[in-house]
């Protein structure tokens, strides 16, 4: 009887053993598609002298908020790997999405398993029992494999769809890390710029304290109508209000740093720092325009191209039979001694073969909605090309705009610096009425304060320009 079942083996193995040694995939094979339905630009429009260079997802992007070159920023930078709970999640999923590429290439290998048992029965027994007692002692082992056998590559293809969508999360964890950085250089600028304002607030008071004893005492002696000492009094009441709303901005700026550093608000303190001042990063003209997969998003976004392809090979494959290999062997024996002896074993081996015949369309449904999404994830990938296109033009315009911009309000600030100064002496000799004075102080105090926020809005729009370039641009030019 069980001659029958060698030419069955012997015909599975014909049929079974080519299609394993050589697995063929029924998946397509991945392109990356265009960033764009359009051919790329070469070079930025906003600046000319840009060139093209090739793209370097895994270029060093270097410690970029250096070029701002303020040490405590430096330090408040270095604690966002370490305590930042946003890039920590981030992290932790890219773990995650590691593992997974491991759990899925293990089902590649054969899967083994040992049990073994011992048991012990008794009983009343009989007259012509062996053993006085009863009893009895039963001892067992086993071992089992099982293995399926990839054959149209659906295991392959969700090998590759999980590492895919594990490059993926490394390129989220990069722009987490990136953002959260981006972020904390804002608000410590932003925090900079609120100390610096509150500094030329309180010098500001200082001299509007002075026109107010000014006023006092031209109105004690006559000289004066009381008006002055009102508007006097007016214009240093205003000014010290601007110095409470300047209080609560910083101190929102100030718990800002505090949970993107990972710590409480309550007990984060950052001193303010006389005469602060920071460098406006020069951009290199050598900066090139094909930056996209540099960019941790576009990266993220083209890695999960990449998984949907995959996907659409484990749909695929579900139209084919699947194949399942086993073999066990079993060992039994009332002597422990016993239990390995050959006599005591028994083996078999197993071949399966399944296929759907009939699932009312559910297994094309599913080949469909797997395209559906590839396309979908070509579109996100599309869409995020464009975005960052736009951003990086928005960016290198700001940056060239705000740069005149300075410029002029340096010279504004200069002219009504010296307008205040004349106008004050002209109302001490009686030569102007106090509504001058309070007017060239007004044009004089604005002036400091755009010219401050100008100098800040640069240092932000270049912060910007990193974070749209994908990173700084060390090792680009």
């Amino acid at each position: 009887m069980p001659r029958p079942l060698f030419p069955l083996i012997g015909a599975c193995a014909v049929v079974l053993g080519p299609l394993v040694l050589g697995a063929c995939s029924v998946g397509p094979a991945y392109e990356k598609p265009q960033a764009s339905a359009t051919p790329l630009p070469a070079e930025f429009k906003a600046l000319d002298g840009w060139r093209p260079a090739a793209p370097a997802d895994l270029a060093d992007r270097g410690d970029w908020w250096t070029l701002l070159g303020d040490p405590q920023l430096n330090a408040l930078a270095a604690r966002i790997d370490v305590s930042n709970q946003t890039v920590a999640k981030a992290e932790a999923n890219y773990r995650q999405a590691r593992a997974l590429v491991r759990e899925q290439r293990a089902s590649l290998f054969p899967a083994i398993d040992l049990s073994g048992s011992a048991t012990r029965a008794g009983g009343s027994g009989s007259a012509n029992s062996s053993s006085a007692s009863g009893t009895g002692r039963r001892y067992q082992a086993s071992l089992g494999a099982s293995w399926e056998p990839d054959v149209w590559g659906r295991i392959r293809a969700g090998v590759s769809g999980a590492r895919a969508s594990a490059e993926a999360s490394q390129a989220d964890l990069a722009a987490a890390r990136l953002s959260m950085q981006g972020e904390l250089a804002v608000n410590y600028l932003g925090l900079r710029q609120a100390d610096a304002e509150i500094d030329l607030v309180n010098r500001t008071i200082e001299g509007y304290r002075r026109s107010l004893t000014i006023t006092q005492n031209r109105y004690a002696a006559a000289i004066a109508p009381r008006s002055d000492v009102l508007q006097a009094q007016t214009q240093l009441a205003n000014a010290q209000a601007d110095l409470e709303s300047l209080v609560q901005t910083r101190a929102a700026y100030e718990n800002a740093i505090a949970t993107l550093v990972g710590e409480p608000a309550s007990g984060f303190r950052l001193a303010a720092v006389p005469n602060w001042s920071s460098t406006v990063p020069e951009i290199p003209a050598g900066v090139p325009s094909t930056l996209l997969e540099r960019r941790p998003d576009i990266a993220a976004a083209e890695r999960r191209v990449a998984a949907a392809n995959a996907d659409i090979g484990v749909a695929r494959a579900a139209f084919f039979p699947s194949f399942d290999l086993t073999a066990s062997g079993n060992s039994s024996s009332s002597r422990l001694g016993d239990l390995f002896s050959a006599s005591a074993n028994t083996w078999s081996l197993g071949l399966s073969a399944a296929q759907t015949l009939f699932d009312a369309g559910a297994r094309k449904a599913r080949v469909e909605e797997a395209r559906a999404s590839y396309d979908a994830s070509v579109a996100d990938y599309r869409q995020t090309a464009l975005s960052a296109f736009e951003d990086v033009e928005n960016q290198l315009t700001a940056v060239r705009v705000l740069e005149r911009r300075y410029a002029l309000l340096e010279t504004s600030s200069r002219a009504a610096d010296q307008t205040e100064q004349m106008i004050l002496n002209q109302y001490k000799a009686g030569q102007v009425a106090y509504t001058d004075v309070v007017t060239a102080q007004a044009s004089a105090f604005s002036a400091r304060r755009a010219l401050l926020s100008a100098r800040v809005s640069r240092q932000t729009a270049a912060v910007a320009l990193v974070q749209a370039l994908g990173g700084g641009w060390k090792g680009l030019g």
